[in-house]
């Protein structure tokens, strides 16, 4: 009895640790948007007032009308959506079929160029931006949409490449063995056997790359000089003046700009959690 007695305050000390640090993370993590959300609600006039207040005196949507009437924020949400699910889409294309090749075939220097690849992910961005940018002048990429869209393809690639991999070495080769005896070539029983058996996790992998080339900030400061062309991140950081920083403008673009991204994962909630968990149990 006293054996079970200690147990039980064991389990109820860890029960306890836990909560408070679940309770402790999310506060870390969900304090900072939803001051964004309380601050994009305040009445101009509120904004500047010291102490600030934790609550809107007054519920307002204006900011939000500054962003679209003002920023042109529409405009920009239509670029970081069409360089996202373009990068998505090459990413998927190319990623596929490489990570097949790396997971079935054998091949001279193949763990070398797994290795590169993965090493490749892990380069800092800041010193390949200034070669890209000269080349990308010289073959007139700056300012167009296929000079945001390759850049981050070469963020998301890496990452979908070696995603992928872990899902295909999942899957048992006599699948593709059953297929080929029954008639068909490699091909056909990658279309037929692998494609479906990977669908979840290409699925979840693709929105992985998707969210990626969203919030893609630094190719697409410097590689765009035109305001048409700029995506979200880079408009929202144009924001500041010289003097000035409106707070409330910036909060409602913040939420603007995270709510597309909310919306995916919501109704892809179930997809996404399947093709994480695909795979984590034998047989």
């Amino acid at each position: 009895m006293i054996r079970e007695e200690k147990k039980m305050k064991k389990l109820s000390y860890k029960k306890v640790l836990g909560i408070l640090g679940m309770a402790l993370f999310l506060i870390i993590v969900v304090f900072p948007f939803a001051w964004q959300v309380i601050t994009s609600l305040k009445a101009p006039a509120d904004i500047g007032n010291i102490p600030t207040d934790l609550w809107p005196k007054k519920f307002s949507i204006s900011f939000y009308k500054s962003v679209f009437v003002n920023h042109n924020f529409a405009l920009y949400l239509k670029n970081s959506i069409i360089v996202s699910i373009g990068a998505m889409a090459i990413s998927m294309l190319v990623a596929f079929p490489a990570a097949y090749g790396f997971s079935r075939i054998n091949f001279k220097f193949k763990k070398f160029f797994e290795n590169f690849i993965l090493i490749s992910n892990m380069f800092p961005i800041i010193a390949i931006v200034t070669p890209m940018f000269i080349i990308f002048r010289k073959i007139h990429l700056i300012n167009t949409y296929m000079g945001l869209i390759i850049p981050s393809v070469i963020i998301t690639l890496p990452m979908s490449i070696w995603t992928l991999i872990a899902f295909i070495k999942k899957l048992p080769y006599d699948l593709e063995e059953a297929a080929i005896v029954d008639g068909c070539t490699r091909f056909q029983s990658v279309i037929k056997i692998i494609l479906p058996l990977t669908a979840p996790g290409i699925f979840t992998t693709a929105i992985i790359s998707f969210i990626t080339a969203w919030n893609e900030f630094m190719f697409a400061l410097v590689l765009v000089t035109k305001d048409s062309m700029r995506t979200v991140p880079v408009a929202i950081s144009m924001f500041p003046g010289q003097f000035t920083v409106p707070w409330g403008d910036m909060s409602a673009a913040s939420i603007v700009a995270t709510i597309p991204i909310i919306i995916v994962v919501l109704i892809c909630q179930k997809k996404i959690v399947s093709g994480l968990t695909s795979g984590a149990v034998k047989g």
